[in-house]
């Protein structure tokens, strides 16, 4: 028993496996397949036409990811760990929709909820580099946090005083109406998106948008140079599996025991 239990964890918990990697690949099809028939089923005329075929196939679905679920909550060693857990909450919110819709109208469309698993497809076929560059650009993201807190603070100083310039500037007549619409102006050429519902007429309010629009192509740049900056300081881990005890995977490769609790790792 217990060596079908542990058999089943690597399958289902695991990407280092032949099986693990079949199971995750047939599951990302059907994560994509469900999406793909709430989308159908937005459409009027096939919701129409093929309501009994979208409703058998959504609950076929929807029974596969329930016994999935099951299955993570009795194989693993700390079953609330799971339950409670980022991957384990979103697990239980691809389910729960399709249940909810027996008795409350509008919660089917809900099911969409499950797009989120497809993060799971990082530890599909062992895709260590793409695991790599994501953990890295988190770190280097945290990592970042409050120079980035100052910049946005610096951004935001430049656009209320830029905005409440333009207003005084440009005024009513010229669609200026209020400092917060000033504002959204400001921000708008500041990030060089420039949507033109509202633009200045003056020699004045022309020549400080121009100011503007120069500023955004500096200001873009420097976040970028703060998180880069950081992901050269980050260091590799790269190893998909999954701590039996405490579902932690952010091991280094050669990692034979848990960094977190000290238990030992599947072979």
């Amino acid at each position: 028993m217990k060596n079908t239990r542990d058999k089943l964890y690597e399958v289902i918990f695991e990407a280092d496996t032949k099986e693990g990697k079949v199971f995750d690949v047939v599951l990302l099809f059907v994560i994509l397949l469900s999406i793909a028939l709430v989308m159908l089923e937005s459409v009027p005329f096939v919701r129409e036409d093929y309501r009994s075929i979208l409703r058998i196939m959504e609950w076929t679905i929807t029974i596969i990811f329930s016994i999935e679920y099951i299955l993570r909550v009795i194989i693993v060693k700390k079953a609330f760990k799971y339950i409670f857990s980022f991957y384990g909450i979103i697990d239980f919110l691809s389910v729960i929709p399709t249940y909810l819709g027996l008795f409350l109208i509008g919660t089917h469309s809900l099911v969409v909820i499950r797009i989120l698993r497809l993060l799971r497809v990082f530890r599909i076929l062992k895709l260590t580099r793409y695991t790599h560059a994501g953990r890295t650009l988190a770190r280097a993201m945290w990592a970042s946090r409050e120079k980035i807190s100052v910049f946005i603070f610096f951004v935001v100083t430049i656009v209320v005083i830029v905005g409440t310039v333009m207003y005084l500037v440009e005024g009513e007549p010229h669609g200026f109406t209020s400092i917060p619409r000033s504002i959204y102006w400001a921000i708008v050429t500041l990030t060089t998106v420039g949507y033109g519902d509202i633009s200045p007429q003056t020699s004045l309010g022309q020549f400080l948008a121009s100011v503007v629009m120069i500023l955004g192509y500096a200001i873009i740049a420097v976040p970028t140079g703060i998180v880069t900056a950081e992901m050269m300081k980050s260091t590799s881990e790269s190893n998909t599996q999954v701590c039996p005890s405490c579902l932690h995977d952010k091991h280094d490769d050669d990692a034979v025991f848990c960094k977190k609790c000290g238990a030992r790792l599947n072979p």
